[in-house]
């Protein structure tokens, strides 16, 4: 069962959130958030069977939208995924039959720096977990020309901006917007898209947006999953994260795909991403119920 709610609405854009209800009462909750390089995706894009895996295992799900770049830059959208995450809380509890005080966020690529950052706020979600997301704004990897994306067609300035508009958009298919996230990426722009700032003149004004940088002792449990062959966000990105946490003392663990590329999860029936999926299960039931 879905129902669709609006957690944040303005006179220029409405934000909405899919809720799907677990199979008990007073559930606690999983806050999903997209991927898309912060410059398209939706709510609507989570799997059934990604669906099924939280409710059957007894979690009430939000996948939410939030306004994408390059209209809106990171500090807004993240203001977003901090006003979901405060409504759900106030608000959550007078529609659903949910635990308020047992929030955990996932989220995948983008999304799962998204979920990072979380970590970060003043109110923080119980548990994390990062699908092949990236705690570090600032690297060779993301704010230089793509190796990767410099070997497909080269994608015109003048083709990439007319996929783009200054009007604020909460949804976008990858068909609309996806060029213009490869144009960004074979530019070595993305990063100055997605923020409005310069990483090669002004880096001190992204050292706030790089969640690996403001781990503390009270940043919450977290899961990493990262595949060893991801050509989009390099699997050290999840080590490095690791590495912060675990330097604060708190937990945190690494689940290696082995050749596992980008959205590696795609491949749900496999054995190998069925395991990884029992784990995130695990280690939410451990520290949500």
């Amino acid at each position: 069962m879905k129902k669709t709610v609006i957690y944040k609405e303005d006179v220029n854009f409405s934000l909405k959130a899919d809720f799907y209800r677990a199979n008990q009462e007073n559930a606690p909750i999983v806050i999903y958030i997209h991927g898309g390089g912060l410059i398209w995706g939706t709510r609507e894009e989570i799997s059934e069977e990604m669906i099924k895996l939280y409710t059957n295992n007894g979690f009430s799900l939000f996948s939410i939208d939030y306004r994408l770049a390059p209209s809106t830059k990171l500090p807004e959208i993240l203001k977003d995924i901090e006003d979901a995450i405060h409504w759900i809380q106030l608000e959550g509890p007078k529609q659903f039959s949910i635990d308020p005080k047992k929030i955990a966020v996932v989220g995948s690529s983008a999304g799962g720096f998204l979920a990072l950052t979380t970590g970060t706020f003043t109110h923080k979600p119980l548990a994390i977990v990062s699908f092949y997301g990236y705690g570090d704004l600032l690297g060779n990897w993301a704010t230089s020309p793509s190796k990767y994306y410099c070997q497909k067609d080269i994608v015109p300035k003048e083709l990439a901006n007319k996929l783009i508009t200054d009007r604020i958009i909460t949804e976008a298919t990858v068909e609309e917007r996806f060029l213009f996230y490869v144009y960004a990426r074979q530019n070595g722009v993305w990063i100055e898209e997605i923020t409005g700032v310069n990483p090669v003149h002004n880096k001190e004004a992204l050292y706030p947006f790089c969640p690996n940088r403001h781990v503390t002792k009270e940043y919450p449990p977290t899961l990493l999953l990262h595949g060893t062959k991801d050509t989009d966000v390099p699997y050290e990105q999840s080590v490095y994260m690791r590495a912060a946490i675990i330097k604060e003392k708190v937990e945190a663990k690494l689940i290696t795909i082995p050749n596992g590329e980008h959205v590696f999860d795609k491949n749900f029936q496999d054995p190998l991403v069925q395991y990884a999926l029992k784990q995130v299960i695990d280690f939410l039931k451990t520290h949500l119920n």
